[in-house]
């Protein structure tokens, strides 16, 4: 069943499944809760609805799930109806403020909100308010966004799972003896839990593309430099800074490409950030596309369900009459090392600068094992060896790209571990490669495993190519079809 041109509108025809455009006004609550967020600005702006009755209905659903999940840690309720109030009146008298007009989201609670409490999961800031937005934050805001909360993080965002000392633990919705994943674990496990419409979550080591696979959503970590990291736990300067990009979670495709133009751009203060073209997804023609895949990364070989999910998408693709050769990136099995030298280069000064800057005098039993662990120093020669290491790796990896044009891959080789589980960091290289490399990834949901657990697949491409990941993960969200959804019940 070919197609001579498979391109996906992902403002229009990818979302028409779920709200079909408002053929009227008796569209209960729950079903307006559920669509994308174009139509729901569209809504909105027709004025199909309020955005207090927005605010309200999602805020009526954190209340209801949030409880087991400990996934929004802060809420913003009394000011968010206040904006969504403030946002009705504008629009009454003509005046719309942007794309996301009257739009309510959550924030990862690593990215500073100037009127609302910003812990980044440490002690020493449990009361402290920033005063000053992260760049992503004021650009949703200026776009129109209502803040309804903070979602939950680990200390300074360095776990794979989301438990700190300020607020504990976030559960995953699908099963709450398990981890929702780190450090975006918060952003995941309430957008899985149907009662946030998106976030905004940073991926260092997978932080967005690990949650979005443990919890069934969608997300997307940009090409290093396509985001401002301005305001985010981790600086946006110094040796590991790279690694860092911010980037939407939400339950659609489509909402991802209408929300990652929106934060993109250069800030003129994170020293990363640069101006690049980002191409539309609607556009990419699948059939065009060199498309790669592998099951194995060569480092850590995933669970059997997993490796099924990947093989069933390159059968979807094949079916459609799209082909797809296995093949992996040369180098990728030096990742782990590359990674590990680079953390522990600084000999842990980058954590203890932000423990003293937070004033923060009892770190969580993970930043005390990182600070142990990274005590050892090294010497001039082996410092500029680790950095031509890791320039020389993502230049033989670079070379991918002569050949192909987007990688499916698993996103690790697991799914969602129990609560405190001890990590094999192995099964983490699926995501962290692509941190080093500094290309664009999106995570989608392509099954299910024997206990009911999401599973998640990677599309990655090259570095500010987000328009093919996104555009192949339109084209098989579409034809996946829908899975299931967590059962939450409140306690």
């Amino acid at each position: 069943m070919a197609h001579n041109c498979v391109s996906m509108n992902l403002a229009s025809s990818q979302v028409k499944k779920y709200s079909n455009h408002f053929p009227d006004k008796a569209d209960s609550m729950d079903n307006i809760l559920d669509f994308s967020l174009e139509d729901m600005a569209l809504a909105v702006r027709n004025k199909e609805i309020k955005s207090v009755q927005l605010v309200q209905g999602f805020l009526d659903r954190i209340e209801k799930v949030n409880k087991p999940l400990n996934a929004v840690v802060l809420s913003n309720a009394e000011q968010a109806l206040k904006m969504a109030a403030k946002a009705d009146t504008e629009l009454a008298n003509g005046n719309l403020q942007g794309p996301l007009h009257g739009i309510p989201m959550t924030i990862k609670d690593s990215l500073d909100t100037k009127d609302t409490i910003t812990t980044w999961g440490t002690t020493g800031r449990a009361d402290f308010r920033p005063g000053r937005d992260a760049t992503v934050v004021t650009r949703l805001r200026d776009a129109g966004a209502i803040l309804l909360g903070k979602t939950n993080t680990p200390e300074f965002t360095l776990w794979f799972q989301t438990d700190n000392l300020v607020y504990g633990p976030t559960r995953n919705p699908f099963d709450t003896d398990r981890t929702p994943g780190g450090s975006s674990g918060g952003a995941a496990a309430i957008i899985a839990a149907g009662a946030s419409p998106f976030d905004i979550g940073t991926d260092t080591g997978g932080s967005i593309r690990l949650p979005s696979h443990f919890c069934g959503i969608t997300g997307i970590k940009p090409t290093t430099g396509r985001v401002p990291c301005t305001g985010n736990a981790l600086p946006s300067a110094g040796l590991i800074a790279p690694l860092s990009q911010p980037g939407p979670m939400a339950r659609y495709v489509a909402d991802l490409a209408y929300l990652l133009p929106l934060i993109s751009g250069p800030d003129l203060i994170d020293p990363f950030a640069v101006p690049a073209t980002l191409d539309d997804s609607r556009f990419v023609d699948i059939n065009s596309l060199r498309i790669a895949f592998h099951t194995d990364n060569g480092i850590k070989t995933p669970m059997s369900e997993i490796t099924g999910a990947v093989n069933g998408v390159v059968q979807l693709l094949a079916d459609y009459g799209v082909s797809a050769s296995e093949a992996r990136p040369d180098g990728i099995e030096m990742s782990n090392f590359i990674l590990g030298r680079i953390f522990a280069a600084d000999g842990g000064e980058m954590v203890e600068a932000l423990l003293e800057d937070c004033r923060t005098d009892s770190p969580s039993p993970k930043i005390q094992e990182t600070l142990i662990r990274d005590q050892t120093e090294i010497d001039q020669r082996e410092f500029a060896q680790i950095i031509t290491l890791w320039d020389n790796f993502r230049s033989s990896m670079l070379a991918f790209f002569d050949d192909f044009d987007v990688l499916i891959c698993p996103v690790n080789a697991h799914t969602a571990i129990p609560l405190g589980e001890l990590e094999d960091m192995l099964n983490y290289t699926y995501t962290s490669a692509y941190n080093l490399t500094g290309w664009p990834g999106a995570v989608i949901r392509a099954g299910t495993d024997d206990h009911g657990l999401p599973i998640g697949i990677q599309i990655l491409a090259r570095p500010f190519r987000e328009d093919y990941c996104l555009a192949v993960a339109a084209w098989l969200e579409a034809r996946l079809g829908e899975f299931s959804k967590p059962q939450i019940h409140s306690v």
